[in-house]
């Protein structure tokens, strides 16, 4: 490693505790987006460039530009290299890192994600670098290249135009001061335009009618991008059934029937590109129960629910996923298939802020929200919920009368979950993070939980809050 790299590498772990650099020293008042390719299978991992793309004013904080949150799978570090200092990073999870936990990568086939970073356009040379947590959540760098801002053969500023009609359904102010949240359609036909402002206005209501969010209304701006398919609907690979959706999103991934994500990235940045946006939320224009949310990358949410008297469940599912991309929340879930293979390692403290292995039971990761002298962890009535999760996991999800039979079910795990004895109360609760033993969630019941109209725990908030205030500030 050359002395740049030592002295920059120093810089970072001191600046890490330090201010963020003043924005108009380091940053011009533009974006620069670095194009990768994620590539590897289980245990292996390499980046290569793709293309670096200047986009239009920064969007994001010019205050807090060092990332203090400590979320994310993979942290992307830009170094100023005539002064070797720290002058800007954001941590952020990926499709690849969930991928090489599935039975593919198990399997050892290799494949190749696009991935994107953005920042402040920087004034002069930069050094980028991707570090990655390991096996006991401490950062080590994969990746580094540099990028001249001054060198034409290195950035891109001839983007394809897209005409999408973008407009701002909520405002409370400058972008650079607030949250900003950028709405996508896929699977919306030039017909479907009037449903996905009416989807994106009935979502966005049921966003912050939810507490945290709906206390700090004030400090977010929401835009919508009205992004035209070809045709109605998106991908269910496993009922053949295919469609020229322009996000390219599609069910079955990874092989979960319900989960729904694209790996159309470029599509989906340069699309995004066109409002001032921090965070994505994709609305799918499709009727099949699903969604999908990754750290720092995009949440997505069915939106047709056909069984009358369901529709809450979309709600739902807008809000949870939002809770996985904006908050960094695990899922406290642990009785539903998933298509990983120890997404957890076991005896290690997850970086999720809600979800804890209970390693040290006498420091418990949220020990400031839960009562004196609640017992850790904390007793439930787990084997009969768990019982009656064996009964429902019987059932066919996509089967017409699922709904039907898991109504008697639903209720009685509901019942247990609001037990007035557990209300409002933290302690550490078994199950949590896809796993049924080993791992604890803040509360009996949260949005990250179970399948209802909650709002987060008071664990889950908190978290929300600091992402919050670091955005919009």
């Amino acid at each position: 490693m050359n002395t740049v790299r030592i002295l920059a590498l120093l810089s970072c772990v001191v600046s890490l505790a330090a201010a963020s650099p003043e924005y108009d020293r380091f940053f011009a008042n533009k974006t620069l987006r670095v194009d990768y390719f994620h590539t590897g299978t289980k245990g292996e991992e390499k980046f290569s460039l793709d293309e670096v793309v200047e986009e239009g004013e920064w969007p994001g904080s010019k205050s807090n530009l060092v990332d203090t949150l400590n979320l994310g799978e993979f942290v992307a570090r830009v170094f100023d290299v005539q002064t070797n200092t720290l002058i800007f990073s954001r941590g952020f999870s990926s499709i690849f890192n969930e991928w090489q936990t599935t039975d593919e990568a198990l399997r050892g086939l290799y494949r190749t994600f696009s991935e994107s970073v953005r920042l402040p356009f920087p004034k002069r040379k930069i050094q980028f670098t991707i570090s990655r947590r390991d096996k006991r959540m401490e950062f080590h760098e994969l990746w580094a290249i540099t990028i001249d801002p001054s060198d034409p053969m290195q950035i891109d500023r001839a983007r394809e135009k897209y005409s999408f009609k973008v407009s701002r359904i909520m405002g409370n102010g400058n972008p650079n001061d607030k949250v900003d949240i950028v709405i996508l359609g896929d699977g919306y036909a030039k017909s479907d335009m009037e449903k996905f402002r009416n989807d994106a206005k009935r979502f966005n209501a049921t966003m912050f009618a939810t507490e945290p969010f709906k206390a700090r209304k004030n400090d977010f701006n929401v835009w919508t991008i009205e992004s035209e398919s070809e045709e109605t609907g998106i991908d269910i690979p496993d009922m053949n059934v295919w469609k020229n959706n322009i996000l390219g999103s599609r069910y079955s991934t990874f092989g979960s029937a319900r989960y729904a994500l694209t790996t159309y990235n470029k599509t989906l940045r340069n699309i995004a590109a066109l409002a001032p946006y921090d965070f994505v939320c994709i609305l799918i224009n499709d009727s099949r129960y699903g969604g999908g949310g990754i750290y720092n990358l995009y949440a997505t949410t069915y939106t047709n629910e056909q069984v009358k008297g369901q529709e809450w469940q979309m709600d739902y599912v807008y809000v949870h996923e939002f809770g996985h991309s904006f908050g960094g929340l695990g899922d406290e879930y642990y009785g539903s298939s998933t298509a990983y293979n120890d997404f957890y390692s076991p005896g290690i403290e997850p970086w999720e802020p809600n979800v804890t292995a209970l390693v040290d039971k006498n420091n418990l990761k949220w020990k400031s929200f839960a009562a004196s002298g609640t017992p850790v962890p904390t007793s439930w009535a787990k084997a009969t919920y768990d019982s009656l999760e064996v009964e429902r996991g019987k059932l066919d999800r996509l089967a017409a009368d699922y709904y039907q039979k898991r109504e008697p079910i639903y209720k009685k795990q509901m019942a247990i979950l609001g037990d007035a004895g557990f209300k409002g109360k933290v302690g550490a609760f078994e199950g949590s993070g896809y796993a049924s033993k080993g791992l604890y969630r803040p509360s009996i019941d949260c949005r990250m939980f179970s399948l209802s109209l909650n709002d987060f725990d008071p664990v889950c908030s908190a978290a929300i809050v600091r992402v919050i205030e670091f955005y919009s500030k």
